[in-house]
Parts: C-alpha cells; structure tokens; sequence
C-alpha cells in the first residue's frame, strides 16, 4: 500500500474519549486511509514519522477566537497552529468583518483595530463566501466562522441605536439565512459590544428562529450593557430565555468561575442545569486563565459608539465631551477601569506601554486612568486592547484553575480560548491555551487524557457541525497533533507571553505537515470549513 504519511509507533487518543490504543496512521491525500497496523513490509509513504513514546490525537479545535485579522496578516499563524490547533473558529461575540460592504468593511476594520488588530485593507467581505476565499488555503490551519451579529446588524441599520424592525429586520435575516446558507456554524453575539448591544432579546429571538432553521447553535457573551433592554436584566436569563422561546440551541461562551466566585461551581452552573433538564439544549467552553482580555470600547456607554470611529474620535477630542463621556461610563455593569493592563498600543501610540498597568501609564502622564484611556484611544485611532492583570492571591488562581478542569470533566464542555494574538503582550492564552490544559492542568488535577482530549476535539466538531473532523477514524480529515502527554505544556506567562509551548513536535492539517519538529514548515494547508 501507497500513502502519503505513514505515523508509526504511537498511542491513538482517537477523541471519542475511549481509551488510547497503540496504533499506525496511514494518511492518504487528505483523509485517514488506514487506522490499525501498518507492516513496514506491505507499505511505502512519502513521509514516515515515528512516534514511538508519543501520543496522536485529532486536531485540536479553538471554538472561540478572535484570529480573524491575524490570519489574514499571516496564515501561518504560529500562536495557535504550534499548540495543534488545526481549526480555528472565528468571529466569537459578533466581533468580526463579514458579510459587510466595502464602505462598512472599513468602519467595522477601523473600530475593531483595537482587539483584532488592522485588517488588509480592501478585502471583499461582501458575504461569508467571499470571506471565506481569503481563508482558504492561504492559513496553516482550518477556518469556520460564525455568523456575525455585529456585521448583521451594521448591514442592516447602520451604526446606530435603533430597533430592527420591519424592513430593517428583514435584511438582518436575509443576511444571516444568507450566511448559514453559505456555511457559517452558528450565529454569535457578545452584548458588551457595539452594534450588538443595541439589540433586545426580541431581536435576538428573531434572528435565532432563522438560526433555528439550520439547526445551528447562538454563540453568546452575555449582556452587561443595555440591560434595561433584555428580559431577566440580561445575563444567563436573557439566554436561556432566547433559547427557549425560539428551542434553538444555545452556546455559552468563556463560562466559568471568577476570583470572585472561586470554588462555586455549584452555584454558577445552577441555572444552566435548570435549563437543561427542562429540555434546553446547552453547551458551554472555558479556558484555563483567572482573567481575560478586550479593547477600551467595552468600558464606554451605549451613545459612544453611534456613528462609529470618526465620532468616536470627536468625542474624545473634545474636552466637553470627553468630561461627559466619562462621567457615564458608570452605567456600563461589573466594569472596572483598575487593575487593567495594556497589551496592544497600534501606530500613534508609545509601544513602550505595552505591558504597563493603567494606574501607572496615567501616574506618568499625571491624568486619572479614565482622561488616560481616552487619550490613548485618540493617539492609536481605537487600535490599543488591554488585558486584566493576574490575581496577585496565587491561592484564588490555583482554584479557578482546578474549576475549570472540574468543569470540563462535564460532557456539555469544550474548549474557546478567547485568542488575540495582537500586540506585543497578549493574553497568554493565545499561545497556551491548549496546551495548558492538556498538559500541567491535566496532570496536575489527574483528569484523564482521553476526556480531556474529547472535550477539545469531538464536542466542538459535533456542536458546530464540523464533518469528518474531530476524531481519528478512516475517512475522517487527516488533522492531527502528536505531543508528549508526559511533558507537554505551555511557556506562555503574563510577564512573557509571547513563547510557544514545548512536546508538540508535530502537527497534521489536511494530511500536510504544518509544524515538524516543533518549527513551522510555511505549509497552508487549512481549508475554509465545514
């Protein structure tokens, strides 16, 4: 027999989350052709890898990134591709930039500069087809993307706080059936961010009785903007309740404990348990950090943003303005202006910032943090994001690490890593998410390999549709990652976060060798999926 790859000597974890099981790979083309043993006698490949002592797994997949930008300003995109994500879903939270116009193309590149980074130029996102050409074996790895309520919503009325209704709300379904149709997974909304939070949850049962129609899941960050708006004041209510009224499914986004409520995973998971055994269908992702990441705008009240960047900028430019605007950025719920670090200041702005807490970058320039923020939104044009800093009780962070493992040996769970690979100090996460959790995580709690390899592979490849992915099968695609189950683990920290993970010597896209020997081969082999 003839293959293209031969994988010899190495332990199968096949996904499924039963047990490992030694075993050959035969990869033929793009697809698994043989699973089982493979005599060196009766066989010739291409290429002969030997993976004796290591284990092979499915390409692991990220259901929440924001890598939109980043892969199509480099599609070798090593953050991500080094850890063995083989798929990358992008436009999490409504975050993203198709299907748009040229004209609003540039409007949604500009505003998101700041937690995507700048966009190409001149790209045609007109539709989720055309978005995904850019994709499209021009990225080492795989890309779906849901479809965006924040494009969705721009197309239809504009960056403006107005109800969709009536002709308006007929575009917004007509653009979203139009993107299902065209292979998006899902349909996404985060209600911290604009246009999104100017819907209510009849806009929002709306568009999901169309994602319904698809059996499609709604990908959500929950509300904490407009509040006023949503029925149960937003939150986990609003969800549940969309889910329920419309019986779509429903997708929460990084859901986990918090410093706050470390050790109380009984009472975060409580309504969500409730839903479900009233016949809500749920599933939920986390990641292994106790804090997260965003961009400035998230701060700022609902009127901000209408009109998008250029009246943005003329609010912050004017000194009257600018007193009121931060005079009301206390009506934005569990927001907190302190304790804030800079991860990415764009072009305009001093990158010798990047890393320094807000207190202290608003000590050296002697302004309060808010008048501080709004000065370094108006220097990089909106294209600076920021991070929470690391809780300095190392006690409160061990649990919310050992929640989270709790919670992924739930079968509901998967794994988002909430990515921005921007700036010169991202959020860890973006280079150890996965193997974080694979790796010391996994070892330290002692949850098996095999669930945890199931959780990152299986379920999200079930959930948003994903065919002939996520587990080792013959015919199944040929993404695969073959690590050190022993030693692998991450090197990105908060001080330095920028450093890819250790024992993941190879990495599989599509039957082509992506990482080999822990290098980047330059290969973009990723198709635009499913």
């Amino acid at each position: 027999m003839a293959f293209d790859v031969v994988i010899r000597g190495g332990t199968v974890v096949d996904g499924t989350g039963s047990a490992p099981t030694k075993a050959d790979i035969g990869i033929t083309g793009d697809r698994i052709s043989v699973l089982g043993d493979i005599p060196e006698s009766a066989s010739e490949s291409t290429k002969t890898i030997n993976a004796t002592g290591l284990h092979i797994s499915p390409g692991f997949i990220d259901v929440h990134s924001h890598a939109d930008a980043a892969l199509l300003n480099d599609g070798q995109h090593a953050s991500g591709i080094r850890q063995g994500v083989t798929t990358e879903i992008i436009s999490p939270d409504g975050l993203t930039l198709a299907p748009l116009s040229a004209k609003n193309y540039e409007t949604s590149r500009h505003y998101l500069s700041g937690i995507l980074g700048w966009a190409p130029a001149n790209l045609d996102m007109f539709s989720i087809e055309a978005s995904r050409k850019n994709y499209h074996q021009k990225t080492s790895c795989n890309v779906a993307t849901f479809a965006g309520h924040g494009p969705i919503r721009l197309e239809a009325a504009g960056m403006t706080d107005v109800p969709l209704t009536g002709d308006k709300l007929d575009r917004a379904k007509g653009l979203l059936r139009e993107s299902l149709e065209q292979g998006a997974v899902g349909f996404a909304t985060g209600l911290s961010y604009y246009p999104n939070s100017w819907s209510d949850t009849e806009e929002l049962c709306a568009l999901m009785e169309v994602t319904g129609e698809f059996g499609r899941p709604m990908s959500i960050h929950l509300r904490n903007h407009n509040v006023d708006r949503a029925f149960g004041g937003g939150g986990v209510a609003e969800a549940i309740e969309v889910a329920r009224r419309t019986g779509t499914k429903l997708h929460f986004e990084h859901y986990r404990t918090s410093i706050d409520s470390a050790g109380q995973i009984d009472a975060l998971m409580a309504p969500i348990d409730k839903a479900k055994s009233e016949g809500v269908d749920i599933t939920l992702e986390t990641y292994p950090y106790p804090v997260g990441s965003s961009f400035p705008q998230a701060f700022f009240p609902s009127y901000f943003h209408e009109g998008g960047p250029e009246n943005m900028l003329a609010i912050l430019t004017d000194e009257d303005k600018r007193a009121e605007l931060i005079s009301r950025m206390n009506e934005i719920v569990y927001t907190s202006t302190r304790g804030n670090v800079w991860t990415h200041i764009g072009q305009g702005g001093d990158q010798k910032f990047e890393g320094w807490l807000f207190e202290d970058v608003a000590e050296e320039w002697g302004l309060s943090i808010e008048e501080m923020m709004c000065r370094m939104m108006v220097e990089t044009s909106l294209a600076c994001g920021m991070r929470v800093a690391p809780p300095g009780n190392v006690r409160q962070w061990r649990q919310v690490e050992e929640d989270v493992m709790q919670l992924m040996a739930r079968p509901d769970y998967m794994v988002g890593s909430d990515s921005i690979p921007v700036g010169g100090m991202p959020h860890p996460r973006a280079y150890g998410c996965f193997v974080r959790m694979v790796g010391r995580l996994r070892r330290r709690y002692g949850y098996p390999l095999e669930q945890v390899v199931q959780r990152m592979t299986q379920n999200p490849a079930e959930r948003f549709g994903l065919t002939d992915r996520g587990v080792i099968a013959e015919g199944n695609f040929a993404d695969l990652v073959i690590f050190d189950e022993q030693n692998v683990t991450d090197r990105s920290s908060f001080e330095d976060p920028a450093v890819h993970p250790e024992g993941v010597p190879h990495v599989i896209v599509n039957g082509k060798l992506v990482v080999e020997n822990e290098s980047v081969t330059g290969v973009m082999a990723g198709h635009a999926i499913p």
